[in-house]
């Protein structure tokens, strides 16, 4: 699942780079336009199915799974039920296209041209809350049994059909990363090259689980008629999860809105935006999406079936090694992203060294929440295990509260600010939903080691500083080569990178850190 991952996020990062050259990052409205346009569907997909289709799926079709036809009657009325509401999502949030976009951007402080430009953008960008919502729903049936590889691997075809579509809009239109691409130069045709290939990789991605699937022996037949069928504990899941993700989408809005004025009236200078938000977001999931993701896919179905047995025992053993394994790469990611973020930008985004460092301050702001945010969704997924939603939106909503009114504080930041504030906003949230989810689970499962746990997690911390402090002395000689070109910021990240690391693995074993002895032998028995 990581070495799956890996792949598809250093795709994104390639994508990511060419889109910058296709058009920019924080200079002009064509990438904000873009940007915004390309994310109404992923959360609105978020909004009403992904969050609810990850909480849901896997514990029910475990626990259905132990019917007389291993569970393929309640398996088909669930995906028909839930492909045909997709369905009908899609068509009428597309209808909506326009106010989408109003409601994602700042229309206040967007031009008229700008806004027409988002809108025509979501026409063909909103078909993907369908075919996310069918990739969740196969990936997770795939999940269920056990098979998680394809799950991972799946977006890695999505980045090939989209990288293919920015190469071919560069090949047609030409570059335009200073702003060539300006709002009122847009055809139809360069509006469909661009938006269109990036909705058919979201369409690639899906279909092409329907081959794994066939290979372990799945099929589906539509089945119409949910009354009597246990679907009642998935709908009351679904609906504190759907309320969960609510809230969480109403912060975001914020967040986006606040975003959008870092630019205003702002051409031609390197205040970070909305599309330099998404940049330093798309790093900041990385190490996420690498090793806690792929952690709780693994522990999540063994977790709900050891939760509908009863063994409580096992749910937090399982929890405890995935929040001590996740910590270790997590905290050598933070001190690795604090001391070279802006060359990282500068890679990732190119531009000016001036743009890098407003990008890198973004991304140091949000790479502080990376342990903690990790450490929430590991926590959330015990609750769903035992099929509690409503907990996690207890606490969601505190949690969106103060990270939105932190967010609104950030209005008061000089605008080459802003976003960075945001990033320290959602950090300083997600310190408080994980020690808010740790706090409460423990009274559930009767304890949780939570000492043992934040023994570890200082031991980390402190290897973690350690390495800070050695990337940061290597980097002193090499400042010549850091913003030298591409090439020279990547192999001055090579370089203070690989000292960094070592210097924290050195340190973790001299502070006698178990897990990382355990991640060794884990590693060198995959290698064999």
């Amino acid at each position: 699942m990581t070495a799956g991952t890996l792949v598809s996020r250093l795709l994104g990062f390639a994508k990511t780079m060419l889109l910058v050259t296709a058009i920019g990052v924080t200079v002009g409205g064509a990438a904000d336009a873009f940007d915004v346009a390309n994310k109404v569907p992923n959360n609105i997909y978020m909004l009403l199915a992904g969050g609810v289709l990850n909480a849901v799926l896997v514990p029910q079709l475990v626990r259905a799974a132990k019917r007389d036809d291993g569970g393929q009657d309640f398996t088909d009325r669930l995906l028909t039920l839930a492909i045909g509401l997709l369905l009908i999502l899609t068509v009428a949030f597309t209808a909506a296209a326009g106010l989408m976009v109003r409601i994602y951007a700042n229309s206040g402080t967007w031009s008229d041209e700008q806004l027409a430009l988002a809108t025509a953008f979501a026409y063909w960008c909103l078909p993907q809350i369908f075919f996310y919502g069918l990739y969740t729903l196969l990936g997770q049936v795939l999940n269920s049994r056990e098979s998680f590889g394809p799950y991972m691997w799946a977006p890695v075809l999505n980045n090939v059909v989209a990288i293919a579509g920015i190469i071919a809009f560069i090949l047609l239109f030409g570059p335009g990363p200073e702003g060539e691409h300006a709002v009122g130069t847009w055809t139809g045709g360069k509006i469909a090259l661009l938006a269109g290939t990036a909705t058919l990789g979201v369409v690639a991605q899906a279909l092409i689980l329907i081959w794994p699937l066939r290979r372990i022996g799945f099929s589906f037949r539509p089945r119409f008629g949910w009354r009597g069928v246990g679907l009642s504990i998935a709908g009351r899941v679904a609906g504190w999860t759907f309320a969960a993700v609510l809230v969480g989408q109403l912060g975001y809005i914020a967040v986006s809105q606040v975003a959008s004025t870092a630019t205003s009236g702002a051409q031609g200078d390197v205040s970070a935006s909305n599309a330099a938000y998404s940049v330093s977001y798309l790093i900041f999931m990385l190490p996420h999406s690498l090793i806690a993701v792929s952690i709780a896919t693994a522990l999540f179905t063994p977790m709900s079936r050891n939760a509908a047995a009863g063994d409580v025992s096992a749910v937090r053993g399982s929890l405890t090694m995935g929040l001590r394994t996740v910590a270790i790469v997590n905290f050598l990611a933070t001190a690795c992203v604090l001391v070279l973020a802006p060359q990282i930008a500068y890679v990732v985004a190119g531009g000016s060294i001036a743009q890098a460092e407003a990008i890198g301050h973004v991304l140091q702001a949000m790479i502080l929440g990376l342990v903690p945010f990790s450490s929430a969704y590991l926590l959330q997924r015990v609750y769903y295990a035992y099929e509690d939603a409503r907990t996690p939106f207890l606490v969601q909503l505190p949690q969106v509260v103060i990270t939105t009114a932190l967010v609104l504080a950030c209005l008061a930041l000089p605008r080459e600010w802003t976003v960075a504030g945001i990033g320290a906003s959602m950090s300083l949230g997600y310190v408080f939903g994980a020690t808010a989810s740790a706090l409460l689970l423990r009274r559930r499962l009767g304890g949780l080691g939570l000492a043992g746990i934040a023994g570890n997690h200082a031991r980390l911390a402190v290897a973690a500083v350690g390495a800070a402090a050695a990337g940061w002395a290597v980097s002193l000689p090499l400042e010549p080569m850091l913003f030298a070109g591409r090439a020279g910021a990547l192999g001055s990240i090579a370089i203070i990178g690989a000292v960094m690391a070592l210097s924290y693995l050195v340190l973790t074993w001299l502070l006698r850190v178990g897990e990382l002895r355990e991640l060794g032998r884990a590693v060198a028995a995959r290698l064999r």
